[in-house]
């Protein structure tokens, strides 16, 4: 009976989800957030909310064979990513080990010796570049603490400035003149304005002088210590560290890193954000640590590991790698015959994907980025603003934003950046999208480039196929420039983000284009088709910008009659505010088809989905370290302790103790099922093991897409394994 009703009420369900679909796909694009928010106001189930491939137009194959059965992520150790440099080295983690620094403690700059001394030089050099205000204000701190007055929590915040290079000149002046103060920069009380704030340097106390006090019971922020010049010169400023983690995205796992060294975040650098589900190995650098301080973390790091220790000159950016090596595992694989797993695997390494923006790009949350990119582009702020907001019905029944604000999650960061504004701007909704941090605001807007692109991307393929160029496909211009030049999209996120957790987004996170860039694009012509020159490999499609130019074939005019539904002009602004502006974005180019560079694939059977199917660089070295035991207790009789790693607490217990929440307990159990089954009970599964390399921007799931021929998002494959 409960079995004949649950089957009928998934029926309906299907048949109300089809039917929202219908509507929504009717629905001019302008029309489109007012019904995801009515949608999610009125509570409706996940599952009829969630976004289809299609809507933001991923639509085509490249291969015409049937797809079959496969589950995406079941596990996030199914999903290993390690990232390639841009000399194309993968990034493993082979060593917890800090290696031995010589000299490598800092010579700290000891206040006691500076006391008594007036300055009166450095105070004049200063008056001539700052002013008589800040000049006195300068003086004032120094007499204050030659006197014997503890000023070390009085800062003295100078006059506001937007001039960087004036601010930049400061800072230099303090760390080449008086070393014994430090400097850095908070928010001015105008709009857009900066002020550099100027403290004693207690670097000398190391925190226990008279004048210390815990850092919890002060109410400002950590100083950077760039104004100090206690560096060894010997050593690189930035220390340089492989980051390996489970289950956690790049900024939360070095947020945790952070708060354990006692810096701020946004001393870290890394080339490209990683997935979260997933395991993940990338680079990152740290400006002024040592080694062995990171390397001691290990034991306290759950589901995080750190190593491969070097000091370089400078830190890493956004951008600066090649890609991404992927090892994914598709469990519970099922198809009408094993022959056509196999032909679509090597369709796959032969022919490659179509190189779509994954579902990823357009966010998980009740209306999707590229709409309220669209209402951006539109300068429709409120709508905006209403579309982003996740408003609690206490707010709307209080209006208590202080209530509602304490009730936000951490992770809702656009929403609680918007409330707070217009807390302190009521009705002024261009401001509080301004409040966004601008890494986040700015997604929206890429987000809509990405969806004309995809569209452009499946006109393409329906109308002209895969297999040739067609007269007036853009390609980079061999003529001009022999080897082609990597240009991915402005803000671009690497490999299959998860963009609902904002948490700890800030400035240094974008990665715009750079001005001077001159990529030589060129339509083909007649001439360039009878060369046989250009190949399908070639051919590329333009994110919108003021600085590409557009297929001179139909295909230029999907992008303008897509926009035009939209109510966007690809060539006029509708608003004077230019970071909302298309005609203000540089743009970028994208290769339309994508083939998986050492592509790698292999069929495998198992009995228990808890254990693991493929090794992740943790489990490597787990190996390793364990190898090395067994041989130290046989020399030993047993009589002597692991010594391999200073940071391993011992192989078999939890030195990743994040995989208590997966990996751990499923392990055990896995060994429990296995006892269990030893009988020869347990019902054999199929697995497909991928291996292979992308360039940074393409999404791994695309390429997984092209071979099952059903959908990535994350509903379906969850619906795969109930």
């Amino acid at each position: 009976m409960l079995k004949t009703l649950c089957s009928k009420l998934r029926s309906h369900q299907q048949l109300l989800t089809k039917t929202l679909q219908q509507v929504l796909g009717s629905l001019p694009t302008i029309l489109k957030p007012y019904y995801y928010r009515f949608l999610d106001q009125n509570l409706l189930p996940a599952t009829m909310k969630t976004m289809d491939e299609s809507d933001v137009g991923i639509s085509c194959y490249i291969s015409n064979l049937p797809g079959f059965r496969g589950i995406l992520k079941q596990r996030y150790s199914d999903f290993i990513v390690n990232e390639v440099d841009l000399d194309e080295n993968v990034v493993h983690l082979t060593s917890l080990e800090a290696p031995k620094e010589v000299c490598s403690e800092a010579k700290e700059v000891n206040v006691s010796d500076q006391l008594n001394t007036s300055y009166v030089t450095e105070i004049e050099s200063f008056r001539s570049l700052a002013g008589n205000s800040d000049a006195d204000k300068l003086k004032a701190l120094i007499d204050k603490h030659n006197s014997g007055v503890d000023v070390s929590d009085e800062p003295i915040v100078l006059s506001p400035s937007s001039d960087k290079s004036h601010r930049t000149a400061i800072h230099n002046f303090f760390k080449e003149r008086l070393k014994f103060l430090v400097t850095d920069t908070i928010d001015g009380v105008e709009d857009q304005s900066k002020c550099v704030r100027v403290r004693l340097n207690k670097g000398g106390n190391n925190g226990r002088g008279k004048y210390s006090r815990k850092r919890k019971d002060r109410d400002d922020k950590r100083y950077d210590s760039r104004g100090s010049d206690s560096w060894p010169e010997h050593l690189g400023k930035f220390l340089r560290f492989n980051l390996f983690k489970e289950n956690k995205d790049t900024q939360e796992a070095l947020n945790i890193i952070a708060k354990m060294l006692g810096v701020q975040p946004r001393s870290f650098g890394f080339a490209g954000t990683k997935d979260k589900r997933a395991v993940t190995t990338q680079r990152v650098t740290v400006f002024k640590q040592q080694a062995s301080k990171l390397a001691a973390l290990n034991r306290r790091l759950i589901g995080i590991k750190v190593g491969d220790f070097c000091h370089v000159k400078e830190g890493l950016l956004l951008g600066q790698l090649y890609g991404n090596r992927f090892t994914i595992t598709l469990r519970g694989v099922s198809a009408e015959s094993e022959d056509i797993i196999k032909a679509s695997a090597v369709a796959l390494g032969e022919h490659g994907f179509i190189n779509y923006f994954g579902l990823q790009r357009f966010g998980s949350s009740s209306v999707p980025t590229h709409l309220i990119g669209a209402a951006l582009l539109r300068g429709e702020w409120k709508a905006a603003k209403n579309a982003i907001s996740t408003v609690r019905e206490y707010y709307k029944e209080s209006g208590d934003i202080d209530g509602t604000l304490r009730q936000l999650p951490r992770c809702l960061v656009a929403e609680k950046a918007i409330l707070q504004c217009l807390k302190k701007h009521p009705g002024n909704y261009l401001q509080a999208l301004k409040a966004i941090p601008r890494t986040l605001r700015m997604m929206y807007v890429h987000s809509y480039q990405s969806y004309l692109w995809n569209h452009a991307a499946s006109m393409r393929v329906q109308k002209h196929g895969f297999d040739q160029v067609v007269l007036g496909d853009l390609v980079y211009s061999k003529e001009q420039h022999k080897e082609k030049e990597t240009f991915v999209a402005e803000c671009e996120t690497v490999n299959d983000n998860n963009m609902d957790d904002y948490s700890n987004l800030d400035e240094t996170s974008e990665t715009d284009l750079p001005e001077e860039k001159n990529i030589p694009v060129k339509a083909l012509n007649e001439e360039d088709l009878k060369s046989g020159t250009y190949t399908i490999d070639d051919v590329l499609l333009p994110l919108p910008g003021s600085r590409v130019i557009y297929p001179s074939n139909d295909i230029g005019e999907v992008y303008r009659d897509l926009a035009q539904k939209d109510g966007i002009s690809l060539t006029e602004t509708a608003h004077k505010i230019k970071e909302f502006s298309i005609t203000n974005m540089t743009g970028a180019y994208r290769c339309v088809f994508q083939k998986p560079k050492d592509f790698e694939w292999e069929l495998l059977s198992y009995t228990d989905g808890t254990i693991p199917l493929a090794e992740t660089d943790f489990d490597v070295i787990a190996k390793s370290v364990k190898k090395s035991k067994v041989r130290e207790e046989d020399s030993a009789n047993g009589s002597e302790e692991l010594r391999a790693d200073s940071s391993a607490i011992s192989v078999g217990d939890d030195m990743l103790p994040g995989k208590g929440c997966e990996e751990k307990s499923n392990s055990e159990a896995g060994m429990q099922s296995e006892k269990s089954q030893s009988g020869g009970n347990a019902e054999s599964q199929m697995a497909l093991k991928l291996s292979f390399t992308l360039p940074a921007s393409c999404y791994a799931t695309m390429a997984v897409r092209e071979l099952l021929k059903t959908s990535t998002s994350v509903a379906f494959h969850k619906s795969l394994n109930d």
